[in-house]
């Protein structure tokens, strides 16, 4: 029997042509799984948690659970305001005396704050007489010193609350009739973890220590 011959280079170019094409194929598979990796690799760094917050210190009054109320009347905790610089001072709205003298100081130095960080301060005012000084008193006393923009907050709470904070800021307050305290007149400069950064005692004092403290504290903030 004769062997046929005829169809051998047709069987050869089918066989050749088939290794081409599995070739091909075997290289797509590999630019496609390789692509899929690299998606998947970005994904999962898109995806992985981002670092832990710093936590908060021993020194650090966000460690405070006491309650406290706005002048917008908003229920809010020391630590709400995290993340921020913090020049704090605590005063009566009812005041004759000291009082207007430290608006007026914390005035000045909101003024002096270099634009460029402004936003990363907070400027919170205190009441010593909760009794008093409603979130209704306190919105027209922050009208009233055109003190109304966001990066001023106005707080009040219960007494014991108050005594406490007083007590961390170092201020001594007492009630020497129906309608007047004698206090402490100390401006507090508490950095972005709640930690305080430095004070200012007195009246109508040359501000440029504070001001550079408060500078240098919010000028470490993005």
């Amino acid at each position: 029997m004769k062997l046929n011959t005829t169809n051998t280079p047709s069987l050869f170019r089918k066989k050749e042509s088939l290794k081409s094409i599995f070739r091909f194929n075997t290289i797509i598979f590999l630019v496609v799984t390789s692509l899929l990796l690299s998606l998947q690799s970005c994904n999962k760094k898109a995806e992985s948690p981002k670092e832990e917050e710093k936590p908060i210190s021993e020194l650090s009054i966000y460690n405070l659970p006491s309650k406290w109320t706005t002048q917008d009347g908003k229920d809010i905790e020391m630590k709400d305001m995290k993340g921020k610089v913090l020049v704090m001072v605590m005063i009566y709205t009812s005041c004759k005396a000291a009082c207007p003298r430290l608006v007026a100081d914390m005035r000045n130095i909101e003024s002096r704050i270099p634009k460029k960080i402004k936003d990363n301060v907070k400027f919170v005012l205190v009441s010593i007489d909760p009794e008093v000084d409603t979130p209704k008193r306190l919105k027209s006393f922050a009208i009233e010193n055109k003190m109304e923009s966001d990066q001023w907050v106005f707080l009040r709470s219960t007494e014991e609350n108050t005594r406490e904070f007083a007590a961390v800021l170092a201020v001594n307050y007492k009630k020497i009739d129906p309608v007047d305290f004698s206090h402490s007149n100390i401006i507090s400069v508490f950095n972005a973890e709640g930690e305080l950064a430095y004070q200012q005692e007195g009246l109508g004092l040359n501000s440029d220590e504070t001001i550079s403290k408060i500078t240098e504290e919010a000028g470490k903030l993005k």
